[in-house]
């Protein structure tokens, strides 16, 4: 029987990674976030509206933005009758993690494509297409972003002159990608960055044509885009200033089998790099990175994937509280001024397992921080939003790999880790503080349990292992 000495607290964090397997239930899985690319291409959401199709409309609930939040908000307003009015978007929300995970694929390899990925498709919902606002009773409007707001007299002005006033604001403006700056190259032609569908179209149009491509960034959009450009057979290098991948989220050893994953396929890695400058060519296309130290990598295709900013600016001027990154929220994504929330993305809430205030850009906490507010402004619902870090990927998922990837991670990466398994073909790492194994892991998160530290780290297999934290999980939660 194990002592309490060696028994130690699964508090922070823990993954699993496998090959894809038809076992997985996919329609529920959720997928990685990106937000809505910047306040000026925003859009607003409105139900249960009367109109003035003049000039003035007036809802009781407002939604700006048009990204996954939005689109799962507008779909818990239809669920509680709620959703008579319009819906301003330049398009319908869509899953966006589908930008970088299958919509990037060559034809031949059958490539994700609209209204296949529209919101709420990813989590085994109704697909939200522009048909499904209409026979909902959300008329659509088109290139109308929101250009300013009035919180005195609760109204929203559109670049045509239109003016909305509301009764409950709710902000899903999402997050900005992180650019270059212009004066080093980051707009050049050739260099490309992902928030939509549109940049996604952009850049499979230079994929087509593309010879060197060079991925700036060892995060999600990083590591998806380079997997997509191997099924483009196409020469890739990937740089990043650190010393390993998704420092975040991996382990060094954990990046280490990653990074051989994708060094089987091709894909070079150019590690604790820094760019100086991206350099034009004589037809002012991108021609090369030049790095710190003199070198340079040849490229005619660059991808900048270095991360992205909520979109706060509009909302700082008007007194919202962005001390902390983004929109500060409390539990029910109430921010500091009456009758307007923040939910998605560009939400700071507070995470209560961890007792802190965060942000987490994921497409899980979109659609979950969307319901629940909502259901809050609509019901008698007053429990605190208590969230899960949930983050995952998939990768080389397309016909012909010779490896499909699949990887979760849930909870927080501090701590001890013990990892189990040789990624051939699963690997296990769990983080100590000094059923199926994707539903066993949440309720290891949650739980906390402590775990017996001996057997874990003698256990054979992944299997093995997983039973050792299953076994230490109270009676209620092994369940």
């Amino acid at each position: 029987m194990a002592t309490m000495s060696n028994s130690l607290p699964l508090r922070h964090g823990l993954s699993l990674w496998c090959p894809q397997s038809a076992s997985l239930n996919r329609a529920h899985q959720p997928s990685s976030s990106t937000g809505f690319r910047s306040f000026r291409r925003t859009y607003v959401a409105a139900s249960s509206a009367f109109t003035n199709e003049n000039r003035e409309s007036a809802s009781e609930f407002v939604i700006v933005g048009g990204g996954n939040a939005a689109g799962y908000a507008a779909r818990t307003f239809v669920e509680h009758g709620m959703a008579d009015g319009r819906l301003c978007i330049a398009y319908a929300p869509y899953e966006r993690p589908a930008l970088t995970k299958g919509y990037l694929f060559p034809l031949d390899k059958k490539p994700a494509r609209l209204p296949g990925f529209h919101t709420c498709v990813g989590s085994g919902g109704e697909r939200q297409s522009p048909e499904w606002y209409k026979e909902k009773g959300i008329e659509m409007f088109y290139e109308d972003p929101v250009t300013s707001i009035d919180i005195e007299k609760q109204t929203l002005t559109t670049n045509s002159g239109k003016l909305l006033k509301y009764g409950s604001l709710i902000i899903a403006t999402g997050c900005t990608a992180s650019r270059f700056p212009d004066k080093i190259g980051g707009s050049l032609p050739g260099v490309h960055y992902i928030r939509d569908v549109a940049d996604a179209d952009s850049l499979v149009s230079s994929l087509e044509r593309a010879r060197k491509v060079v991925i700036v960034g060892g995060g999600y959009i990083g590591m998806e885009v380079a997997a997509a450009a191997v099924a483009w057979k196409l020469d890739t290098t990937v740089i990043f200033p650190e010393y390993h991948l998704l420092p975040r989220l991996f382990t060094p050893s954990l990046a280490w089998r990653y990074e051989e994953l994708y060094q089987e396929n091709g894909v070079k890695f150019l590690k604790g790099m820094t760019i100086c400058n991206l350099e034009a060519g004589s037809d002012g296309r991108i021609a090369a990175i030049k790095l710190e130290g003199g070198s340079t990598v040849e490229a005619d295709t660059v991808i900048i994937g270095i991360g992205a900013k909520p979109a706060v600016s509009p909302f700082e001027r008007v007194g919202l509280n962005t001390s902390n990154g983004g929109i500060q929220v409390d539990g029910q994504f109430r921010t500091n001024i009456p009758g307007i929330f923040a939910i998605g993305d560009v939400a700071a809430f507070p995470l209560k397992m961890y007792d802190r205030i965060a942000r987490v850009e994921h497409v899980d906490h979109a659609r979950r921080s969307a319901q629940h507010c909502v259901k809050a402004l609509l019901s008698a619902q007053t429990h605190t939003y208590d969230y899960l870090p949930y983050f995952y990927s998939r990768v080389f998922e397309y016909e012909g790999s010779q490896r499909k990837v699949w990887w979760q991670f849930f909870g927080d990466s501090v701590g001890e880790t013990i990892e189990i398994g040789n990624f051939d073909p699963k690997i296990a790492t769990f983080w100590i503080d000094s059923g199926s194994e994707f539903q066993l892991l949440p309720k290891l998160a949650r739980s906390q349990p402590f775990v017996d530290k001996s057997k874990l780290q003698n256990a054979s297999s992944v299997e093995e292992a997983l039973h050792v934290a299953r076994t230490s999980l109270p009676v209620e939660a092994a369940v």
